[in-house]
């Protein structure tokens, strides 16, 4: 439900989980459906919908928590400035427009996008019908009625076919938060070292302000 793209396919997921035990329904509603369902959503929330990168930094300093607070801070610093040199060569080496996933994810939209039968209405705007259904593209708003273009931020299976047709390159369609030169800009500033605590030299009124402390 929560990474559905419509709200008829939400409300009827929603009306499975009812039939299985009224009271999730009861407080999934409660909770409020904008909160934690794309289709809901009145902002766009991308991808990410869980708090595992929290957790994840939790997880990696519980031993360093039992240390006095300069080494805690020093251990958080090597820590991030680990992974910041870690994703800035990962997007470095990376040779596609996108970045992992992201890449697969359209190429997987690429090959699932076939024998769909496309009918333009102007030069940007077009139905596709797949199946028994039918869908509208805008290239210039980059939408689609199955929501999942702009939801995503990534040409969907129905606006890959429409690319195709106009032989359009697919990845200037997609968001620049996904492409290899984002992330290089991301994490181009590095988190440097620092010398030991014995070596800083700290000014004057700095020491005067910690003795009267």
């Amino acid at each position: 439900m929560a990474k559905s793209y419509s709200k008829i396919e939400f409300h009827s997921l929603m009306e499975k989980v009812e039939a299985v035990d009224v009271r999730v329904k009861n407080y999934l509603n409660l909770t409020g459906y904008d909160k934690w369902a794309s289709s809901c959503a009145s902002v766009h929330r991308g991808w990410t919908l869980i708090s595992n990168i929290a957790e994840s930094i939790n997880a990696a300093l519980v031993s360093a928590r039992e240390l006095p607070i300069y080494d805690f801070l020093e251990e958080v610093r090597l820590m991030f400035g680990r992974w910041n040199s870690e994703n800035r060569q990962q997007a470095l080496y990376t040779f596609t427009d996108l970045i992992g996933k992201f890449q697969e994810i359209l190429q997987q939209n690429e090959a699932e996008s076939t024998r769909m039968k496309v009918i333009p209405a102007s030069e940007y705007i077009y139905t596709v019908h797949d199946k028994e259904k039918c869908f509208i593209v805008c290239l210039n708003e980059k939408k689609c009625s199955c929501n999942a273009f702009q939801l995503n931020e990534i040409p969907c299976v129905h606006t890959c076919e429409v690319l195709d047709r106009k032989n359009f390159k697919k990845e200037l369609y997609c968001s620049d938060l996904y492409k290899s030169k984002t992330i290089l800009r991301t994490y181009d500033v590095s988190v440097y070292p620092l010398p030991h605590k014995d070596d800083w030299i700290i000014p004057n009124e700095i020491l005067v302000e910690m003795d009267e402390q």
